[in-house]
């Protein structure tokens, strides 16, 4: 009898001595040994295994009628051009060269072996110029996969984690929202009469010089660090209008949340994607240098649009460069005779589409997002004279109280691949906490547009019918739909009001009433009046009525009346969209004149007049009169400014649309 290895002996018929059955081996079944053995590996080393284990996705792009840029290039060949185009984009301005640049992450060094390095072509550098920067190699990680940036994240930046939905929840460091005070615009030959300086206007001047000073640190840094991100993407979905970006950073939650926010370049698309039309330098984790001239703080956002770079020191909240490329839209695309706006923008099913203007707290995200509706986008778009197009490739969501009754879209989108910034969370389980305000009351997620699942893939549509300019009213006075004349719209658009109630904590306080001119007074580059003259135009030739919706306070102001109640907004804006609203009778309302409807399915008629839900009506009027005085007070900014030659008489039109005392 033999041991069976486990302390039991087996004996002759096939059973061990405590009575379990034998092991078998060597049984055949049909002829075919049931192991599990297959042919070795071909690898020789545990790192040539790892490297069987990824697959090559490089683009290959067919070479058939046209001549593509790339298209008889070696793989080898356009690794190099584009390291060298990244280089020129990283090359110190003094020192004239860019870095030595090598593909792949420094930590797995059998990635860099198979790099071509860059070779500059520079005839000779004066020894002066050479840093420990020229020495070494700083290793390019060139637009990543959402995977492969969730493992540099949680690997290398501290307070990453993946919450229990999938999303990669994030810490943007000390800022946690715009420094609006901090942004500057270079003002130049380029730049003087064209942009909008001085009083109410957001551009804050600063020289060239302090802008290349910046612009050297910011990228003294980044050659300085062992690896940069870099992604190259577009702006626009309208392709003949659309923009090529390229954004260095130091930061995988910066390049993922990019990848996110702006349009994802097909693999062939990449290949070809040559030079880039504009440039962000996100040096944020560094600060600026306080004695630089117009530094107020660390913080510095910088544009030039005659360089078409953005550099940005001391910050490292991702809203920076959304909004900053939005303001290089809202300076380009009118250039073009396409009018860029911070607005909501949806589809129906027969191709009717409205675009939805709103400051914080309106109900722009919630109405425009409609399950009977495809979604075109959620801030951002262009109209041009091919229709209206998203400027981005995803969604830039607040989260704060986000639940999944109120906003199940955004809830279910939160998966995979976003970006959740600045939430708090269980440290076991890793659920969002979406109420909790510890880091800050400014949570955000931030998406790929398809994750919703009404989205119109691509994001363009045509020329819109309704241009819906939504007001949180909590003076009660303005009725909740009126339908404007054109100069009406210019009016409103320019004003972009909004009335919001201060805390509450020491009792009732007044309601606060803000302007925010173009609904996005921070992001526009021109005058107001130039946006509202070419949405006018675009109205009138393309047949678009003008809406002015409050989804604010009734039958008194904020403290004595209510709310309007959601249903009621929503049956005004379906009948807006169906069209009914156009054939209901209308009349006009004094100090305002704006054309309210007498009637709208679903909604109770006396609502529809203010005048009618006040029981005190002197009260009322004194109400009207004190945001009639509001509006003038706030628009006087803008009386002053003369729109082009031969069209000064614009300003007094638009002026003349607005409350008469």
């Amino acid at each position: 009898m033999a041991s069976n290895g486990n302390g039991s002996v087996a004996n002759g018929n096939g059973t061990a001595r405590n009575g379990l059955a034998k092991i078998q081996t060597h049984k055949k079944h049909n002829g075919i040994c049931h192991d599990d053995s297959g042919p070795t590996v071909k690898a020789q080393t545990i790192d040539e295994l790892h490297s069987l284990q990824k697959k090559k996705s490089a683009p290959t792009t067919p070479v058939t009628g046209f001549q593509a840029p790339f298209a008889t290039l070696t793989e080898e060949e356009r690794h190099k051009q584009q390291l060298q185009s990244i280089s020129a984009s990283l090359a110190s301005l003094t020192r004239e060269t860019g870095p030595n640049l090598v593909k792949g992450d420094p930590a797995r060094k059998s990635d860099t072996q198979k790099v071509t390095h860059v070779h500059h072509h520079h005839v000779s550098t004066p020894t002066i110029a050479v840093s420990d920067s020229a020495l070494k190699f700083t290793h390019v990680l060139y637009n990543l996969s959402p995977a492969e940036l969730y493992e540099q994240a949680i690997k290398y930046e501290k307070g990453s984690f993946i919450s229990s939905t999938g999303a990669l929840a994030t810490l943007s460091g000390a800022k946690t929202g715009r420094s609006p005070r901090d942004k500057r615009v270079v003002k130049d030959d380029l730049t003087k009469n064209d942009l909008w300086w001085g009083k109410g206007s957001p551009n804050i001047e600063m020289d060239e010089h302090s802008f290349m000073v910046n612009r050297e640190r910011a990228v003294d840094y980044l050659n300085s660090l062992d690896k940069v991100f870099v992604n190259d993407q577009f702006l626009n979905w309208d392709t003949e209008n659309r923009i090529k970006v390229r954004i260095v950073s130091a930061r995988a939650y910066h390049s993922l949340f990019m990848h996110n926010m702006c349009i994802r370049p097909t693999p062939e698309e990449l290949e070809n994607f040559g030079t880039p039309d504009f440039t962000i330098y996100n040096a944020g984790q560094f600060p600026c240098n306080r004695y630089t001239h117009y530094m107020t703080s660390s913080t510095s956002i910088d544009l030039n649009l005659a360089r078409r770079e953005m550099v940005i020191l001391g910050t490292q909240y991702a809203g920076e460069m959304k909004k900053g490329l939005f303001s290089v839209m809202h300076y380009l695309m009118p250039k073009r005779q396409i009018l860029s706006l911070h607005s909501g923008c949806n589809m129906g099913k027969d191709g009717d589409v409205a675009l939805f203007f709103g400051l914080s707290g309106t109900g722009k995200t919630t109405l425009s997002t409609d399950h009977n509706r495809y979604l075109i986008g959620d801030d951002e778009h262009c109209w041009g004279d091919n229709g209206v197009s998203n400027i981005e490739g995803g969604c830039y969501a607040k989260c704060i109280d986000l639940s999944r009754e109120k906003e199940p879209d955004i809830w279910n989108a939160i998966r995979f691949g976003t970006v959740l910034e600045n939430v708090v969370f269980d440290e076991h389980d890793r659920e969002v906490d979406y109420s909790d305000k510890s880091v800050t009351e400014n949570t955000r997620a931030a998406y790929p547009i398809e994750y919703i699942p009404n989205a119109k893939l691509p994001c363009v549509g045509p020329h819109p019918k309704n241009v819906i300019l939504l007001a949180c009213d909590a003076f009660g006075v303005l009725p909740p739909v009126s339908k404007l004349n054109l100069a009406q719209t210019m009016y409103h658009f320019i004003s972009g009001y909004t009335a919001l109630v201060a805390g509450t904590e020491e009792g009732i306080k007044e309601p606060q009433a803000t302007f925010s001119a173009c609904f996005g007074a921070a992001f526009i580059m021109l005058h107001p009046t130039k946006y509202a003259a070419m949405l006018a135009e675009k109205m009138q030739k393309h047949g678009a009525t003008g809406w002015l919706v409050n989804t604010g306070w009734s039958a008194g102001s904020y403290g004595n009346g209510s709310r309007i109640k959601l249903q009621y907004t929503r049956k005004i804006i379906d009948a807006i969209h169906s069209g009914s609203l156009l054939n209901a009778e209308y009349k006009k309302t004094e100090i305002f004149g704006l054309e309210i409807p007498t009637e709208v399915e679903g909604v109770p008629s006396e609502i529809l007049d203010p005048m009618n839900t006040w029981s005190n009506k002197k009260a009322y009027k004194e109400t009207l009169l004190k945001l009639a005085g509001l509006f003038k007070n706030n628009f006087e900014t803008f009386t002053n400014y003369k729109i082009g030659k031969g069209n000064n008489n614009l300003t007094e039109e638009i002026l003349a649309a607005g409350p008469i005392f």
